[in-house]
């Protein structure tokens, strides 16, 4: 059973029997674009007798707009009529029908019934009350299917029609570049600059035409010029190298000499480290994603690009055939030195039995413990299944799998680590996904006392792992990176890297790829351990003096001094330093003035830890006595959600948070003058600008997990993208002080680096 196929059904209608669909027009649609399209059901021997029914159902992860049946002036008018009169009811449904096919079309027959030969008539975007279409879904599928299930007898069992009418979804035109290059690089080595263009939804586009040329002082090996065009999506350009240390960013001009994009932070220079991106979490066709298992990793590979990937299927959706597929696949795309996979799935158990953990193995051919098995037919080896979090991780401890390593996630269902929490495998806390901003989870660790890495991953469904973009779903969030601090590119590596907790993670988009290096100086006798002690009695830890994100530290004495340094792509906004939940210190690298006439508006939270988290911010800003001369959106992912300045200076915007944070930054004409009002979503205030100085005003809603808006004063104008600084940390006797940092690029981008876990 693939991801193509439904469930079995007792006594199912003869494929021959159901009838037949057909689609018009059919061939390649741009992503994101409005189209109308008439599909057909042709009704079979059986016909559809009275309240049999039709079901037309999408992925889960399409965002195509919702068929809507009220308004033909409005997107997604859709039609639904019989050819012989019969009366049908209809409504579209988000979960009409079983995972992964959930997003559902219901067409009921009633007061009549079809006979051979009848036909249903649905007409998705229909124009002639002046609808533009429905809106298509905002990523590539190969095939997008209207899927047509039959229930003719209407005995409520669906079967579907042996053949589907399918779609090709294709990308639009390039709306910006982006180039890529390694972030810490050894001095005279050569490597690879990747360029790609992305439409206007994030997806790589094929509809690229330009030269460019490649400027740097110190760059050697560059071509004259390199070329991407009609039909690439993606152009790697081989062989550069720089023989001086320092940093770097490329830039890329066309052949008039504009700048076209630049490339992340280069540093060039010796470390025992190397710097690898990694997507680690997503999903195929094969059980909730789009596109192949197949697909899924070359597109990583190729035109993210990451250089570390896993693929994590949920468990209850995973044939033990798609297990053994998965294996070859991972086997297949690992290239040590060039892209590295891990093999590994999701265990999906429900919230009450632990709740989402992923799962990672050093080699393929091991075993998959499933939570369920709710919609797989496979029935063999029922006693590897491991229904509560606990199980699990008694059953790899018998097995002597040591050598694994998971992460606890909020997806749909979250981690609850109170359930169940072993610190020999669970290594890390996922903080943030497409699914939203979770430091929740990463202070459930704390309050355990469990010493656990953060990573970032995109939790993508749409096919486009390592630049995982929300489109217009209920997904919030860009989807996230983490940067692995290896030896060396190679499977052992990463595992070892993982295990230690070496790595720091953003919240994913073009500004993610930035340098972050915290190190700590220890007094003399210090012990840095990789196991953590607590869990591993036998672990005496090494004697050193100095200790990195991730490592456990016994500290011989009262304190450290720790030492950060960022280099990022853009304006760093601010830098904030913790120790476990607690906020120690704010750094601004450029300070607002109190007269600054830039204010940064900025919305985050979730309402509820589970599925339906969702914050609407919808809302305004206005002046009186002043005037808003501009705004700039802040996080805002969907084209089709944009913020608004109006002519008389009101700023408008539609906006949502499943707590991650979103916002708009506004130029005033004059700095003091006059009352700001805002209602954003579930908070409005009104205070006097001369009130507002330079620190921030901050506004809350009471519930079980922070919901809040603040106002602040930006700088005017901030250069400043790299910044340092040292501090000396006191100790705390009798607890961990577990430090780490959040940094806040001034585009929105957000990273987090892996405590440092200090004790007497």
């Amino acid at each position: 059973m693939d991801g193509r196929e439904d469930y079995p059904l007792v006594g199912a209608i003869a494929p021959g029997s159901l009838g037949s669909a057909s689609l018009d027009p059919t061939g390649q649609f741009v992503a994101g674009s409005y189209q109308s399209f008439t599909l057909v059901y042709r009704a079979g021997p059986h016909g559809i007798d009275d309240s049999g029914s039709l079901r037309i159902c999408f992925r889960f992860a399409t965002d195509i707009g919702r068929p809507q049946f009220d308004d033909p002036a409005a997107p997604n008018y859709t039609t639904v009529e019989a050819s012989n009169g019969a009366h049908l009811e209809y409504r579209f449904d988000y979960k009409g029908n079983v995972r992964p096919w959930d997003r559902t079309l219901y067409i009921k027959v009633v007061d009549g019934f079809l006979s051979e030969g009848d036909t249903i008539t649905v007409r998705f975007g229909a124009r002639e009350g002046g609808s533009p279409g429905i809106r298509l879904q905002t990523f590539c599928e190969d095939s997008f299917e209207f899927r047509v299930l039959v229930d003719p007898i209407a005995t409520f069992n669906y079967a579907p029609l042996p053949e589907q009418p399918r779609i090709a979804i294709v990308p639009g035109a390039p709306v910006r570049y982006i180039a890529t290059a390694p972030t810490l690089w050894p001095v005279g080595e050569p490597f690879a600059l990747h360029l790609k263009g992305e439409d206007r939804w994030g997806n790589p586009s094929d509809r690229c035409a330009l030269t460019l040329s490649l400027r740097c002082d110190g760059l050697a090996g560059a071509p004259a010029t390199l070329s991407l065009g009609p039909g690439e999506r993606a152009v790697r350009v081989e062989g550069l190298r720089f023989d001086a240390p320092g940093d770097y960013r490329i830039e890329l001009l066309d052949t008039a000499g504009a700048l076209v994009c630049a490339s992340n932070p280069i540093r060039i220079g010796a470390g025992p480290w190397r710097h690898a991106w990694a997507d680690l979490h997503g999903q195929s066709e094969e059980t909730i994603g789009t596109n192949s298992a197949a697909d899924y990793f070359r597109f990583a590979r190729d035109l993210a690009p990451v250089e570390v990937a896993g693929h994590q299927g949920n468990d209850f959706q995973i044939t033990d055939g798609f297990w053994r597929e998965l294996d070859r696949h991972t086997a297949a795309f690992d290239a040590p030195g060039r892209f590295v996979t891990l093999p590994g799935y999701e265990w999906s158990g429900n919230t009450g039995l632990g709740g989402d953990r992923n799962v990672y193995f050093p080699e393929e051919g091991r075993t998959l413990r499933r939570s369920s098995r709710a919609l797989v037919a496979d029935r063999d080896r029922p006693e590897t299944d491991c229904r509560h979090v606990r199980q699990l991780y008694a059953a790899l401890a018998e097995a002597g799998e040591g050598d694994v390593v998971m992460f606890a996630h909020c997806g749909g269902r979250y981690a609850d680590l109170s359930i169940g929490h072993d610190g020999r495998f669970e290594r890390s806390v996922e903080i943030h996904s497409s699914w939203g901003t979770f430091d929740w989870i990463l202070h459930d660790a704390f309050a355990l006392g469990a010493r656990l890495g953060i990573v970032a991953n995109s939790d993508g469904h749409k096919g486009r792992p390592g630049a995982s973009y929300p489109g217009t779903s209920l997904f919030g969030a860009i989807g996230g990176l983490t940067c692995l601090l290896v030896d060396e590119l190679s499977r052992p590596a990463v595992m070892d890297c993982l295990r230690k907790r070496h790595h720091y993670a953003t919240s994913g988009g073009a500004s993610a790829r930035l340098l972050l290096e915290v190190s700590a100086s220890l007094p003399p006798g210090s012990r840095v351990f990789h196991d953590d002690p607590k869990v591993f009695p036998q672990s005496r830890g090494s004697v050193a003096g100095t200790a990195m994100m991730g490592d456990i530290v016994q500290v011989a004495g009262e304190a450290v001094e720790l030492r950060v340094a960022v280099t990022a792509p853009g304006p760093i906004e601010s830098i904030e330093l913790f120790d476990g939940p607690n906020l120690l210190e704010t750094l601004r690298p450029t300070p607002a003035s109190a007269r600054s006439r830039r204010l940064r508006l900025l919305w985050s939270g979730a309402r509820y830890r589970g599925r339906f988290r969702q914050v609407i911010w919808d809302g305004a800003a206005k002046v009186e006595g002043n005037r808003i001369l501009g705004a700039t959106p802040v996080n805002f992912f969907n084209p089709e959600k944009q913020v608004e300045l109006a002519g008389d200076g009101v700023v408008s915007w539609r906006s949502l948070t499943t707590g991650n944070t979103a916002g708009v930054d506004l130029l005033l004409a004059e700095p003091t003058a006059g009352r700001l009002a805002v209602r954003a979503g579930p908070i409005d205030f009104d205070l006097p600008l001369r009130a507002l100085r330079t620190e921030d005003k901050v506004f809350e809603v009471p519930g079980p997990l922070p919901r809040r808006l603040g106002v602040r004063r930006l700088a005017e104008r901030n250069d400043c993208s790299s910044f340092g600084f040292s501090r000396r940390i006191p100790v705390a006797a009798g607890r961990d002080t577990p430090l780490y940092l959040r940094i806040h690029l001034e585009d929105g981008t957000l990273a987090w680096s892996s405590p440092l876990y200090l004790f007497r």
